[in-house]
Formats: C-alpha cells, sequence, structure tokens
C-alpha cells in the first residue's frame, strides 16, 4: 500500500489574507493528499517544526505580503538546518516574475502566482510530491 503524500501549507509572517491558500489546501487534499494547514501568521521556525513533526514530504507556502525572498529563504535553511533538505518548499502568492530565478535558485522547486488554476497546481503536486 503507498503511503499517501504529506503537504504542510502554511501562511508566513503578518499576511492575513487566506482565502487563496485555503482553497489551494482543499484541492491538494480532494486530489487524495493529506494537508496540514498551519494558520495564519506563522514564522518559519514554526512551519519547519510542523513539517518535521508531521513527516511531510513538502511545505507550501502563501505570501502575499512582499516578504518572500526573507521567507522562502529562511524556511529552506531551517529545513537543511533540522536534515530535512528533502523537503520540497514550494509556493505562491503576489511575487514579481525578476524574483522568480533568485527563489529557484534558492531551492524553491515551483511558485505559483496569481491566474495560477488549483488543477495546475495539483497536476504538479501529484507529478513531483509523490510519496514513497
Amino acid at each position: 500500500m503507498s503511503a499517501r503524500t504529506r503537504v504542510v501549507i502554511a501562511k508566513p509572517g503578518l499576511d492575513g489574507h487566506d482565502r487563496g491558500v485555503k482553497i489551494v489546501a482543499r484541492a491538494l487534499r480532494d486530489a487524495g493528499m493529506e494537508v496540514i494547514y498551519t494558520g495564519l501568521h506563522q514564522t518559519p521556525e514554526q512551519i519547519v517544526e510542523t513539517a518535521i513533526q508531521e513527516d511531510a514530504d513538502a511545505v507550501g507556502l502563501s505570501v502575499l505580503s512582499g516578504a518572500h525572498m526573507t521567507l522562502f529563504r529562511r524556511v529552506i535553511e531551517l529545513l537543511a538546518e533540522r536534515g530535512a533538505a528533502d523537503v520540497t518548499v514550494f509556493g505562491g502568492g503576489i511575487i514579481p516574475d525578476e524574483d522568480l530565478p533568485e527563489l529557484e535558485e534558492l531551492g524553491v522547486a515551483a511558485i505559483f502566482t496569481p491566474g495560477a488554476t488549483t488543477q495546475s497546481i495539483v497536476d504538479w503536486a501529484q507529478k513531483n510530491l509523490a510519496a514513497e
């Protein structure tokens, strides 16, 4: 019996807009993944702790505040420090196109900007986050 893909979905920082992230969480759940939504105003440390405790395959971050470079970088650093660099990090939000190459260089696997469909996110997740 194969394991279900486990995804932690998080809203880091002070951004309080959570409608989109809840829609993504539901779409991933409806596609058969186990989704752990951490809620609003999470620190990178809290997000990484949850990912480790939940034995997550991936962490999805929703950032609309403009702090995406700092928040993605810190989550990736903390995962590496905790021996969990194999956890895939992806995300979405209001992220300028010019920041995408640097996020990719940091190790962010995918970024979904406004206009991305839930189906495109689900398709990407099913292809790239298969649990072992």
